[in-house]
């Protein structure tokens, strides 16, 4: 018999809204704590940590609906598109070599750790592969499914890569350069010309919604970024959002990612999630090696390879370039490259080493019957 407790039922109505909206005030405080030592990322990180805290700790009945995370993306990527100017698409030409080298030794790094972590755990390649391979939890898992693959380990190495990656990268580079002493521009609640807000969330979510129907790959970061880069690099971008705006995208996008950690996936599965942490740590260690690699054979800046080499999601590494006044157009470049390069190809990869198992299984099986 399971004795183990079942998990109460989620909060349904008004309860629901009520907690949900309680979560995120605390989330938003956590941000502005961390804003106010000078913590890296703050608005992100804040609300991230409270969020798995939260949720692992202890395992409350409200959940955060997938549709919200969409909102912080349309939001990042129409200021990202912003940043596109004519002088900044002239640096990108001269760079290409350099982007396309990096995506792809990002690539082989994402080969070597799935080869790894697969001879040490005893995951099947192609689930260590998926499992490395940076794209969404959400998307990750459809395809694990179509593949045959078993879901929850490759969700869970998904949510600790991304939130590893946000995580470890800032503080990383603040202990390499030291703690910055300028003080920041506190954000206010001041929204300023709210017209121009809503005229730029528009064309945030027209781009998304081209995208989508034309079923381009991650379309609430692509297509408001390429719309917006389209009219700013034409002349006609309008203003950008204010700092609160962003940081509530941050604060939607922090407590989404927080409470992906569940308590009961964690706790019961403690294997699993040693996995995820060493899949995530090895990967972004190669990655980092490898962009300083190119650095130092290339002479472009270490911290915009190590950044642009970095396996996170380009949402969460637009921030984290903006964040330490990186070149966010050229960092952003680089990870759509490789998004552009590798997102279509995951699927028949992961369909190609699941079948070569399959097929050496069957031959061993073979071997070894009388």
């Amino acid at each position: 018999m399971n004795m183990t407790p079942s998990a109460p039922p989620p909060l349904r109505g008004w309860p629901a809204g009520a907690g949900l909206l309680l979560l995120f005030l605390l989330t938003a405080c956590a941000g502005w704590g961390f804003e106010r030592i000078g913590a890296p990322l703050p608005w992100m990180i804040g609300p991230l940590l409270l969020s798995a805290a939260v949720f692992i700790g202890p395992a409350p009945r409200i959940t955060v609906p997938n549709r919200l995370r969409p909102v912080g993306q349309i939001v990042v990527a129409t200021q990202v598109g912003l940043a596109f100017s004519p002088a900044a698409l002239s640096v990108l030409a001269e760079l290409a070599p350099i982007i396309v080298g990096t995506a792809l030794a990002t690539v082989a790094c994402i080969f070597v750790t799935a080869l790894i972590i697969s001879r040490i755990s005893g995951q099947s390649l192609a689930q260590a592969f998926l499992s490395a391979a940076p794209t969404s939890p959400v998307e990750a898992a459809a395809m694990a499914r179509a593949a045959g693959i078993d879901p929850m380990p490759v969700i869970l190495s998904q949510t600790i890569r991304l939130a590893a990656v946000v995580l470890i990268l800032p503080f990383a580079l603040y202990a390499i350069d030291g703690w910055p002493d300028a003080q920041r521009t506190p954000v206010t609640l001041r929204i300023g010309d709210p017209v121009a807000v809503l005229i730029l969330a528009g064309f945030g979510v027209a781009g998304a919604w081209m995208f989508r129907m034309a079923r381009v790959p991650n379309p609430n970061f692509l297509g408001p970024m390429t719309l917006a880069a389209i009219l700013s690099a034409s002349g006609f971008g309008p203003a950008p959002y204010p700092p609160i705006v962003l940081a509530v995208a941050q604060i939607v996008l922090g407590t989404w990612l927080g409470a992906t950690f569940r308590r009961e996936i964690v706790t019961t599965a403690l294997w699993m999630s040693l996995v995820g942490v060493a899949t995530a740590v090895l990967l972004l260690l190669l990655c980092s090696l490898s962009g300083l690699g190119i650095a130092w054979m290339s002479g472009v800046d270490w911290r915009t390879l190590v950044l642009g080499a970095a396996p996170g999601g380009a949402v969460e590494m637009a921030l984290t370039a903006k964040f330490l006044q990186q070149n966010v157009v050229l960092i952003t470049t680089f990870h759509l490259v490789r998004i552009f390069i590798f997102m279509p190809n995951i699927p028949w990869i992961v369909r190609l080493l699941a079948r070569r198992e399959q097929h050496s299984r069957n031959k061993e099986s073979r071997h070894d019957a009388p």
